[in-house]
């Protein structure tokens, strides 16, 4: 499909976040009528409208939560069938905020504004044992859905610093734009979250971002484009447009000098409709840390480098053990198989190869053994990952996703309010 082809609509879903901005400025800078398509954008506030506007066919694609489709196609969420990622929309990019009263009590703990996940993790614990012992309601603390990348990086850093998610404090659901507003009107008291969402309470003076979860997992993965198995299968040309346009938006994005631009665009009520200003530190990575001010965090977020966009399928399998882990998913030869399908490398270089894109050669990798940035094999040109461990240092083997499981001591099912 070129620009002289005939135009292919495109319907997508997304969600006010700066993880949508591939999406986004793939239509807005013209990358997607490059390639052919009307790419029709639609602005949604809950990730369960993402999801079911998806499933009935209301979006062709969508900016979705990376264990989405994955949820879907285990057939664990409403309406059914099959959605696929063959794309992923960057990397890192989500912090951990806390309340004005709950900080006071880390702090009194021994918190300090350097956003360690273990330093922070027991100081949390310290607040959270001292208000047990008063016989105090536990903490709630947000997820953005119970099929979100943040629902598992919150619990993996809680249970790892000695806090049960299922019992020692209280787990519920809430759309991201809505988060800092709940967090004000002492609705929660912590949540998970990307950004703006972060930045928004500290602007706002109702909290304090505690840790990311680029130093939770570094190199974490994010949002993905989600498709409807279905959808992508009628439509091949469609959707590797599609994939060019939003590789060609990925680079534009990491670009720095693009980043002022960016936030403006972003910032009208037609996406974000949040201050530019606001916006900035999510982008360049310069986040309020504590009760500090705004310090660089290392890799905080990536759009394109270190194939932020590569759709890893032990990424995949990693959210999967996490289902796992927590009593949502069982672990069957036909589940792992239903997973690793979901996830669709093949498409990916598919779509750009012919652009002489460097594409790592593996599909899944070794999880956490990264320290340092690494080359990787590669069919074209050269291609580096960054470090990818994880705060506790476990490593996760896709290949062995029942021994990593059943190395946590805390895990199965607990509740989840949505």
């Amino acid at each position: 499909m070129t620009a002289t082809s005939p135009t292919v609509t495109i319907r997508a879903g997304f969600i006010p976040l700066l993880d949508a901005a591939i999406l986004i400025i793939a239509r807005i800078k013209g990358f997607a009528e490059e390639e052919g398509i009307d790419l029709t954008l639609v602005q949604e506030f809950s990730w369960a409208n993402i999801r079911d506007r998806v499933a009935l066919g209301h979006f062709d694609v969508a900016h979705m939560l990376a264990p989405m489709p994955i949820a879907a196609s285990l057939g664990l969420t409403p309406f059914g069938g099959a959605v696929i990622t063959p794309m992923c929309l960057g990397l890192g990019g989500n912090a951990v905020t806390v309340s004005n009263a709950v900080w006071y009590g880390m702090s009194v703990a021994g918190a300090d504004n350097g956003g360690d996940p273990k330093a922070m993790g027991d100081a949390l614990r310290a607040v959270v044992a001292e208000r047990k012992a008063k016989g105090l309601p536990k903490l709630t603390f947000a997820v953005v859905h119970p099929f979100s990348s943040h629902n598992y990086y919150l619990r993996y850093w809680l249970a790892a610093c000695g806090i049960d998610p299922r019992t020692d404090v209280g787990l519920t659901v809430v759309p991201p734009p809505y988060m800092a507003d709940a967090l004000a009107g002492g609705h929660i008291d912590g949540y998970c979250v990307g950004e703006p969402w972060n930045s928004a309470s500290v602007v706002a003076g109702v909290g304090h971002i505690v840790t990311t979860t680029s130093a939770i997992w570094k190199s974490s993965p994010e949002k993905v484009l989600g498709a409807r198995a279905d959808w992508a299968e009628r439509n091949p040309e469609a959707l590797a447009a599609l994939l060019r346009a939003m590789h060609r938006a990925s680079l534009w994005c990491d670009a720095p000098r693009n980043a002022p631009e960016l936030v403006e665009l972003l910032s009208s009520s037609r996406y974000l409709d949040v201050a530019p200003s606001t916006m900035m530190a999510g982008l360049t990575g310069r986040i309020t840390l504590g009760a500090g001010q705004p310090q660089p965090v290392q890799d905080f977020r990536y759009f394109a480098k270190r194939a932020a966009t590569f759709p890893w399928v032990s990424h995949g399998l990693w959210f999967f053990s996490q289902m796992v882990r927590w009593g949502q998913a069982e672990l069957t030869p036909a589940t792992l198989e239903t997973v690793r399908q979901s996830l669709r490398p093949d498409l990916y270089r598919r779509a750009l190869g012919p652009l002489g894109v460097a594409l790592p050669n593996a599909s899944a990798k070794i999880e956490g053994t990264l320290t340092m940035e690494t080359p990787v094999a590669t069919a074209n040109g050269r291609l580096f990952l960054g470090p990818d461990g994880f705060f506790d240092g476990k490593v996760f083997d896709p290949d062995l996703i029942g021994d990593y499981v059943n190395s946590f001591d805390i895990r199965g099912p607990g509740p989840l309010d949505d």
